[in-house]
């Protein structure tokens, strides 16, 4: 049963690594009075070429950890673990503890296309989800839209790093996307949450050949009104406070956090937890 009055549960984000910082992002911006716990599983990134079963058991045990310190429901912010992940914890919890994943903005890629050409960045695990095989053929599909993939296993370990600009990442992005520009791509699906922080390196190397298009903002307003319909929303005008937990090293993972939302590092303070 829902409470009577707004209850003031943090919301549990989880990613398997700093990625899902990007979503928080947005999450934060939609709403600004929330309080959040943010876990990165540092331990184990990356997860895309982990087998479909170790994905899942990692994911889970994630989730069951922010729901022990007491969070009132959880983003997965990573289109990894979404892909495989999301059915199985949503029957475990079920509707009192509302839990939320990310789709690849593939909906919006292919209205704003001009080429018929969609280009979709992804994690090996992503490609082997059932999610992103759905939403092609639910949406590029039937519109007549092409849509091509680049996939790599590089580029989450250099974010993980903080290594965002560097000539490696732009030699990797150069490796994985001149295919899709080449291929007439004009819009380009930024399918794991690590890339958004790619985004000045992608521009960098290919100017405005592709819009970038992400899921975070898209999935703040969906979880927004989730809160809000559950009564569950905690109010405010930006005095939300966010908690960051790692299962790896703490001291590692604070700088690269600092760097990645834009905070004073001696601002960040990082707890070690276990899954």
């Amino acid at each position: 049963m829902t409470p009577p009055t707004p209850p003031t549960a943090p919301l549990g984000v989880f990613d398997s690594g700093v990625g899902g910082l990007s979503v928080l992002s947005e999450l934060r911006r939609a709403m600004p009075g929330q309080d959040f716990l943010y876990l990165a599983d540092t331990a184990h990134v990356p997860y895309g070429g982990r087998p479909d079963d170790d994905i899942r058991a990692l994911t889970a045990r994630a989730v069951a950890a922010l729901h022990a310190r007491g969070a009132g429901g959880v983003v997965v912010a990573c289109n990894t673990a979404s892909a495989f992940s999301l059915g199985h914890l949503r029957e475990r919890y079920g509707p009192e503890f509302p839990v939320i994943g990310l789709v690849p903005a593939v909906k919006p890629a292919v209205a704003a296309t001009r080429t018929g050409v969609v280009g979709v960045l992804a994690t090996p695990g992503t490609l082997r989800g059932t999610l992103l095989k759905d939403v092609i053929a639910r949406f590029a599909q039937p519109a007549g839209v092409r849509v091509q993939t680049a996939v790599s296993a590089d580029l989450v370990p250099l974010v993980e790093a903080g290594q965002t600009g560097t000539e490696r990442a732009r030699a990797v992005l150069r490796e994985v996307l001149t295919p899709l520009a080449e291929a007439g791509a004009d819009q380009l699906v930024l399918g794991c949450t690590h890339y958004p922080f790619l985004a000045g390196s992608i521009r960098a190397e290919f100017g405005d050949t592709f819009a970038l298009v992400d899921s975070g903002a898209a999935v703040a307003r969906h979880t927004r009104n989730v809160l809000v319909a559950a009564g569950r929303l905690r109010e405010g005008t930006g005095d939300g406070h966010v908690t960051y937990l790692v299962t790896g090293d703490p001291a590692a993972a604070r700088p690269v956090i600092a760097l990645l939302t834009g905070e004073r590092e001696h601002n960040v303070t990082v707890q070690q937890v276990t899954t």
